[in-house]
């Protein structure tokens, strides 16, 4: 089967649906797949649901499906680098649903093992508790957490082959490998596209069994959310 699509509206088409559930990958702006959430937004598809631990930036990532208003509910950790996402919420425009962050990623990893539920600790006794159940582990309160799975996960990753195999490069790993194995379909766009026995199978992170479609981005912009330098000392 085809894998490769010549861009991120062909690989989208027919995936896309009003009210549907998306894993988002990245953290903040990193490992984002920008590509493809620009060819959602360009899609017209609305009321979704987005799973992502950010809700991206002002004018990036996530955040141009914020500003045409495309997404109804936000599932998240941190989302407090978006303007735009603080004015819908506090207007009542914008659903959200926060996570602690490790809870999160275990319901995305939870999701993609074919694991419906599971009990933690973190948030027992606190409002993260109130409406789920609750059992006593080794005298320990736990509370129970979804697993979850998507309609679609879109993931970014620095190298691919044609067979569907990825390659994550160092922090711009975070969310993409988990989200990758939580959906009923996943479309990856990557950096480099090599032919299958190109990639040392010890490097693959995601196998290519989990993704359905791919894109090349060869010239794939990566912003910086926080710039942080050094004043230049001059002698």
């Amino acid at each position: 089967m085809k894998k490769v699509y010549p861009d991120a509206k062909a690989a989208l088409a027919g995936l896309l649906k009003d009210g549907m559930l998306i894993c988002a990958g990245g953290f903040g702006l990193c490992g984002i797949p920008e590509t493809l959430i620009q060819a959602i937004r360009d899609s017209g598809v609305k009321n979704l649901t987005i799973v992502s631990n950010n809700a991206g930036v002002d004018g990036a990532g996530l955040g141009l499906l914020l500003e045409s208003r495309q997404i109804k509910k936000m599932i998240s950790s941190y989302v407090g680098e978006n303007k735009l996402f603080a004015q819908q919420f506090l207007a009542g425009e914008l659903e959200i649903e926060f996570n602690p962050q490790g809870t999160l990623a275990e319901r995305i990893r939870a999701g993609g093992a074919g694991i419906p539920a599971f009990f933690t600790r973190t948030g027992a006794g606190t409002l993260i508790a109130e409406g789920k159940e609750s059992r006593e582990f080794d005298g320990e309160s736990y509370i129970m957490e979804r697993g979850i799975v998507a309609d679609l996960s879109i993931v970014h990753a620095w190298k691919g082959d044609t067979e569907g195999n990825l390659v994550y490069r160092k922090t711009a790993r975070n969310f993409n490998p988990m989200m990758a194995t939580a959906s009923k379909s996943t479309v990856a766009e990557v950096e480099n596209l090599v032919e299958p026995g190109q990639i040392n199978p010890d490097h693959i992170i995601t196998a290519g069994v989990f993704v359905k479609r791919m894109i090349h981005v060869p010239n794939a912009v990566k912003h910086i959310e926080q710039r942080t330098v050094r004043k230049r000392v001059i002698a």
